[in-house]
């Protein structure tokens, strides 16, 4: 469920390290196929990040964790529902490098599950 303070605070993607380094190189994140496919820029709130990474990312390794500010990423920022009825964000927009707070790699569990790194879990 969405809480005001994830709302006005931070949204997170997750992409390769390779897609986030050459995307620090040209300032925005490229869409990825289900991006394209859907016709915005797929993002989570920390308590959709697990759920996420267990049902579209199992066995894919060297995975960053990119924080983005919300506010920076103005009225193209839009909330939907998706799964489970969650409100999940979703950009229509290029996501801009610059609104970047921060990136956490990703570790793979025992099962292949990449783990969402504990002071975000904690959200």
């Amino acid at each position: 469920m969405r809480r005001d303070s994830d709302v006005t605070q931070r949204v997170f993607k997750i992409a390769t390290r390779a897609t986030w380094e050459a995307a620090c190189d040209l300032g925005t994140l490229a869409a990825s196929d289900d991006d394209r496919r859907d016709g915005f820029i797929h993002l989570s709130l920390p308590h959709q990040i697990a759920g996420t990474l267990a049902k579209h990312f199992k066995d894919q390794a060297d995975l960053m964790l990119i924080e983005f500010d919300t506010e920076m990423l103005g009225p193209d920022l839009r909330w939907e529902r998706s799964r489970g009825g969650d409100l999940f964000p979703h950009l229509y927009a290029p996501l801009p490098t610059a609104a970047a707070r921060a990136v956490h790699p990703l570790q793979l569990n025992s099962k292949g599950v990449p783990v969402v790194p504990e002071d975000i879990a904690k959200c």
